[in-house]
């Protein structure tokens, strides 16, 4: 299996559009509709190589103060039924 391994912007938000979220029972972020800003993007072959990969990019200080984060995509996955 494949891997992609993205560092992107965390997307702030206001409290107000959490409540909205809330109230109106939608999640507060769709990354199909609008993804957040990547940074840097790695892949890899096997989940151990991903994960490495995603502990060496969550060393990095925006990572670790919070105004970024890494997320690891199983990329051949099957597509959730809408």
């Amino acid at each position: 299996m494949r891997y992609l391994i993205v560092r992107t912007e965390v997307r702030p938000f206001a409290p107000e559009d959490v409540h909205a979220s809330f109230l109106d029972e939608e999640p507060l972020r769709d990354e199909t509709s609008s993804p957040e800003q990547r940074r840097q993007v790695a892949e890899a072959d096997s989940l151990d190589a991903a994960l490495q990969l995603a502990r060496a990019l969550a060393s990095v200080g925006a990572v670790r103060s919070g105004r970024q984060r890494v997320k690891v995509v199983r990329l051949d996955a099957p597509r959730w039924p809408s």
